[in-house]
């Protein structure tokens, strides 16, 4: 997997219907950021993935895992990845960074058995700096869904490289993101939301983050239906011209190198 440092989107899948019809891979985004190897959000199919891509991502290579919540779109193949990259708790290694919903809820998602087989975990709270080695993130507030769920930001050689998952927009939700460099935003919706109970960013809401949060570049990911018929990759184009940053629509298996 070399010693560059960059970001591979797996999958760009989001909500149920795009999930469950596979008309976008649920698996989640690889990380490798200063030698470390790090799953976010392993979704139905990251292990298959990680197999399948060219070139492999070997699972038993990976230092670490991290789930912003517990949803099964985000956490499905956490289990299989963990038992993986112990080489069936063969090796005791690697951390599991994950919100306490996702270890002590009533929906645990991680089997405790496979727990052991792990180096460390480590319980995710808002606003907290961690580190991996000499790779160091840290939490967003607590984010606007039905579950504990929290976003992700990394420095990586003076760069700030921000992930947003899903999330209502709220009062607060772009200052948590301040002075990111690169940006990954989950955009489940083209269309405001009617429903107070979906609970996902739309191209409004992304409009409005983008133009408080100032990155340099942004990348769209974890469509919705809505999102597939409106063609994201169109949608990143129209957003580009009228705010003036360079937006891009991940597409499964896309590579964004860091370096440089």
């Amino acid at each position: 997997m070399g010693g560059d440092s960059f970001i591979k989107f797996l999958g760009t899948a989001g909500a149920r219907f795009v999930v469950a019809r596979q008309l976008r891979s649920s698996a989640g985004i690889f990380l490798k950021f200063q030698s470390k190897n790090i799953i976010l959000d392993p979704g139905p199919g990251t292990l298959a993935r990680c197999a399948s891509s060219r070139p492999g991502i070997d699972a038993s290579e990976l230092d670490a895992i991290i789930l912003t919540h517990a949803h099964i779109d985000h956490s499905n193949d956490v289990n299989i990845l963990i038992d993986a990259m112990t080489n069936g708790g063969i090796n005791k290694k690697g951390v599991l960074f994950a919100p306490g919903e996702c270890l002590n809820g009533e929906n645990a998602v991680v089997l405790k058995y496979l727990r052991g087989f792990l180096e460390d975990i480590l319980v995710l709270e808002e606003n907290c700096e961690y580190s991996l080695g000499d790779v160091k993130f840290r939490t967003s507030v607590r984010l606007a869904h039905p579950v504990e769920t929290y976003g992700i930001r990394f420095n990586l050689a003076g760069k700030n490289i921000s992930f947003i998952t899903d999330t209502n927009l709220f009062p607060g939700l772009a200052g948590s993101f301040a002075n990111s460099d690169i940006l990954v935003i989950n955009i489940v919706r083209f269309k405001s939301k009617e429903c107070p109970r979906i609970m996902h960013l739309s191209v409004p809401d992304v409009k409005e983050l983008i133009l408080a949060i100032k990155p340099k570049k942004v990348f769209l990911t974890h469509f919705g239906t809505t999102m597939l018929k409106a063609k994201p990759w169109k949608v990143a184009e129209e957003l580009t011209e009228e705010l003036g940053v360079n937006i891009k629509a991940a597409s499964d298996g896309m590579k964004v190198d860091l370096e440089g």
